[in-house]
């Protein structure tokens, strides 16, 4: 479903991709980790076409990146620490407005549905300044799967949620993976990342130095290699 080859990413003189090369199969989840500043949102950024790459491509349903980035964008749903929500609209609202722009057929019907799967549906009518830090991450899942989307991209959804919402995120991105679509999800929680994905990988120094599936990986020997991987 997504295969990266030779993306590079350069801001002036400083490179902060310096050649990835990945494959996802799809409904694969795949969970990337590694330091503050290895490149990690740069990454998804060009992945959701909201960032150009200095080098290489990335296909995403066979489609590429750099040649057909609308047509991409249908096919992604994009979740990240910033919600991207309206705090003056109500959670329906939100939702009608974002299916409009991706013309979502039976648009009320969809809301209801995305809305149950997020466990929000008996709070639509609230405005979005009333939810917790954890409502307002599940409404931005539910955003992000409103035009139902084949590849999911989520950059440290988990920030800034305390125990009782990270649970219930974990719950709703099991729901996910449940669900058939493609995962790729950046994060600083190493046990939370193992747990969730088929596949972990690492991003340092502006490459991927180590993937390996999650099952039969203990988080013991995950973190050392992690500390390995970012020490060298």
């Amino acid at each position: 479903m997504i295969q990266v080859r030779g993306l590079t990413k350069a801001f002036g003189p400083k490179k902060v991709l310096r050649g990835i090369d990945l494959d996802v199969a799809p409904g694969e989840f795949l969970t990337l980790v590694g330091p503050n500043g290895a490149g990690k949102t740069t990454f998804l950024r060009i992945l959701a076409t909201l960032s150009r790459a200095t080098g290489g491509d990335a296909l995403i349903g066979g489609v590429s990146i750099a040649d057909h980035p609308v047509q991409v964008r249908r096919n992604i749903g994009l979740v990240s620490h910033r919600t991207l929500l309206y705090d003056d609209l109500t959670a329906v609202e939100n939702l009608q407005f974002y299916g409009r722009m991706y013309d979502v057929p039976k648009l009320d019907a969809r809301i209801d549905e995305v809305l149950r799967q997020v466990d929000l549906y008996f709070r639509r009518h609230e405005p979005v300044r009333t939810y917790s830090r954890g409502m307002q991450q599940r409404l931005s899942i539910a955003r992000a799967i409103l035009h139902d989307p084949q590849v999911m991209l989520m950059d440290e959804p988990y920030t800034g949620l305390d125990v009782q919402a990270t649970a219930m995120l974990r719950t709703v991105l099991q729901g996910l993976a449940a669900s058939g679509r493609t995962v790729i999800m950046t994060t600083h929680d190493l046990e939370l990342g193992l747990e969730v994905a088929d596949r972990v990988a690492i991003l340092s120094g502006g490459t991927i130095g180590f993937q390996a599936p999650a099952k039969g990986l203990s988080i013991h020997d995950f973190r050392r290699i992690y500390a390995e991987q970012v020490a060298g």
